[in-house]
């Protein structure tokens, strides 16, 4: 899938490709300087590069939580980065009628995980003509992502990746099966969300929780077992992240991890 963006970089690179940003857009000045410093890792260790950036926070515990700084606002923010670095971008979609108002400023939409079954909406996305991931439901088998993908497909459009983000493990944790990402690639390819995976979701305060001191034991294996792909969420300052700062990885611990797994990758090839 990713081979056909057209914006995509180092397509002839052996390496895995790369879906990462902030997990909102907070800010113009941000979603830029987080975009400049993966641009310049990505081109260095030759890695397939789409930024991403949420528009729009609309799966949230709390009322008060932060959703977002306008929709059109955001979506222009995303917009400004893939031109200004030339890479393709990424957003997610939550409503049927945010896939042609996203589809105007991005090159790939995603469908979030406790979306994926959502017909109407995946759908739409499809029909956009647009690239489209789908997250793996934190409820799904991978046998079950078999079906988000042929909806897609039986819309006209192959072009379709799956992210695996973990599965639920009781009610306040999540666990990545490995297993599932082999089996997902008889459908389409597998990309690993290594930040989502490490969330502690339905915790008693109303803020979701994290483990991101396990993000190169997950991405290491990950990446050891053949995924395509890896989406990781990545801020300056993760503790006053607006959203998901429990589980993003701090930016300047971005090439140390890179420069890990493209060598983890060269040692399965």
């Amino acid at each position: 899938m990713i081979e056909t963006l057209s914006k995509i970089k180092h397509k002839d690179s052996p390496n895995f490709f790369l879906l990462a940003g902030p997990c909102a857009i907070e800010s113009e000045d941000m979603a830029l300087r987080i975009a400049e410093k993966v641009v310049t890792i990505t081109d260095k260790l030759e890695i397939p590069y789409v930024f991403k950036g949420s528009f729009k926070k609309a799966n949230r515990s709390r009322i008060d939580s932060f959703t977002g700084i306008g929709d059109e606002k955001a979506l222009k923010i995303i917009q400004k980065v893939g031109e200004t670095f030339d890479v393709p971008t990424t957003t997610d979609i939550h409503e049927p009628f945010h896939a042609e108002m996203a589809a105007a400023y991005v090159d790939v939409l995603q469908i979030p995980a406790f979306l994926v079954r959502q017909t109407d909406l995946v759908v739409a996305a499809a029909q956009t003509g647009k690239h489209v991931t789908l997250k793996k439901g934190q409820f799904l088998s991978p046998e079950a992502m078999k079906f988000p993908v042929e909806k897609v497909t039986d819309s006209g459009n192959s072009n379709v990746a799956i992210i695996e983000r973990g599965t639920m493990l009781g009610y306040g944790d999540l666990v990545v099966d490995y297993r599932g990402i082999p089996v997902m690639q008889n459908y389409a390819p597998v990309i690993l969300d290594i930040t989502h995976s490490l969330q502690q979701p339905n915790q008693a305060s109303g803020v979701t929780g994290g483990k991101p001191e396990l993000i190169e034991t997950i991405a290491k294996a990950g990446i050891a077992v053949g995924a395509d792909g890896i989406f990781i969420e990545t801020h300056p300052d993760p503790k006053n992240a607006k959203s998901d700062g429990a589980n993003m990885l701090q930016l300047d611990l971005l090439e140390d991890l890179l420069t890990k797994l493209v060598r983890v990758r060269q040692a399965i090839l």
